[in-house]
């Protein structure tokens, strides 16, 4: 049953993994780019949080490569060491859009509130997909007949549908992050014409990732529904 999913999975996890991949370089490739404006990623974030009155929210650097995210919960920008302390193009986009987030989460933005919310519900779909996922690989659960296949299928189901959801949820969160954060950029002066492109061009392909998750997540979840209405599939 889990044969197709799994060549699903093998897909789009090759597509992510080139997306990431074109990621890396494009970043590798404006951290050469040294900012006519001289400001480090720091400097960029904490100017932009000033600029939008947001005065409760700290920029501190953390550990690893492209870790950067903003946390609601303790309201802080995390940049990764690359960004908090670098001068360049690819740390002024990073900054900024991790900025963008949040102002989004200051000015109450819904989607971000929704997407915020639907994080406990992933987590505890994800804890009961692993278990009907253990239990279809040994099979033993349903020899009992505590659960017919097609039950099992339908939990599956509303699972990646929460996956989906969320996944979904996340474009516009990302798109809008990013727009704050170009808009501001360029209205602040902060970039060159030149290293605007640049900032830019490193967020789309940013956002890309989340598109192929997205994709990735409905695909699974269309896979799973057809299965359960026997198109493509076997009956139980």
């Amino acid at each position: 049953m889990g044969f197709g999913a799994l060549i699903i999975g093998g897909i789009f996890m090759l597509i992510g993994w080139l997306v990431s991949s074109r990621l890396k370089n494009k970043f590798k490739e404006y951290s050469q780019v040294h900012l006519t404006k001289d400001l480090t990623g720091a400097e960029i974030a904490r100017l932009m949080l000033a600029d939008n009155g947001i005065h409760d929210v700290q920029v501190v650097s953390v550990e690893g490569q492209l870790s950067d995210h903003y946390n609601p919960a303790t309201k802080t920008v995390n940049l990764s060491k690359e960004v908090f302390y670098g001068r360049n193009a690819a740390a002024a986009a990073v900054a900024s859009h991790e900025c963008g987030h949040a102002v989004q989460h200051a000015n109450a933005y819904s989607m971000l509130q929704l997407r915020s919310a639907m994080v406990p519900i992933q987590s505890i779909s994800a804890t009961v997909l692993n278990f009907m996922m253990m239990a279809l690989i040994f099979g033993g659960i349903f020899a009992g007949g505590i659960f017919s296949l097609k039950t099992a299928l339908l939990v599956m189901i509303v699972c990646y549908a929460v996956f989906a959801l969320f996944a979904l949820i996340t474009l516009p969160v990302e798109f809008d992050a990013s727009n704050r954060a170009l808009a501001w950029v360029k209205s602040r002066n902060i970039v060159t014409p030149g290293e605007f492109d640049m900032a830019q061009d490193a967020l789309k392909w940013a956002a890309m990732t989340y598109v192929v998750a997205a994709i990735g997540a409905v695909t699974t979840l269309a896979y799973y529904v057809m299965m359960y209405l026997g198109i493509g599939g076997r009956d139980e």
